[in-house]
């Protein structure tokens, strides 16, 4: 999952560990990292549930020296393009420069009582490199409340590339430590672009 220096085989063994296809994911990741050297990595695998179904997904993170790969690999029930289900498997390369926010929310209980080091109860991480933009528009208004002017929108726009939620009670203590470790290696790569 998210340790520093690890190999390919540390990556293969987390892999399996989900149980999640291992065989695809592991062909998919392996193919988009070639034969560069692994920095950190993590895995996650989810279940959630869909009306009557149960489906389960898997992402895989890999940092690499020049970049960082995403995989997505999801279950599919037969439905009329396939008679039997079927699996979809994805992956992203994009090169640590490309980078442009890493966010990382931590979710701590009892925080008036916080001692540092404590694991957090959840984190999610966001990473955006401009592929996928969130904006929320509302209506602009001025000060004046007898207005009845028309001014327009205000809004923001945010990086939403990828959000991965990870949990203590739904994931286990270990792999919110390694959410927080992979986390940290791919900001301090990040940082190491900007010198």
């Amino acid at each position: 999952m998210a340790k520093t220096s690890t190999t390919t085989q540390g990556l293969r063994a987390a892999i399996e560990r989900s149980g999640y296809y291992p065989a695809l994911v592991a062909e998919a990741v392996e193919a988009a990292v070639g034969g560069e050297p692994i920095r950190s990595y993590l895995v996650h695998q989810e279940t959630t549930f869909d009306q009557n179904e149960v489906r389960r997904h898997v992402t895989v993170l890999v940092l690499t020296g020049n970049r960082f790969i995403v995989s997505h690999t999801d279950e599919q029930a037969a439905d009329s393009t396939s008679p039997t289900p079927y699996a979809t498997t994805s992956t992203e390369s994009v090169t640590i420069g490309r980078i442009s926010s890493v966010v990382l929310s931590r979710v701590v209980a009892n925080p008036e009582q916080y001692v540092p080091g404590t694991l957090p109860r959840e984190v999610v991480l966001t990473i955006g490199w401009g592929a996928v933009s969130r904006i929320d528009l509302e209506p602009a208004a001025c000060g004046d409340p007898n207005c009845e002017a028309d001014h327009g929108y205000t809004g923001s726009s945010t990086a939403d590339d990828l959000s991965l939620r990870v949990s203590e009670a739904g994931d286990g203590p270990d792999t919110v430590r390694e959410a927080l470790a992979f986390a940290q290696s791919l900001s301090e790569a990040t940082a190491d672009t900007t010198r």
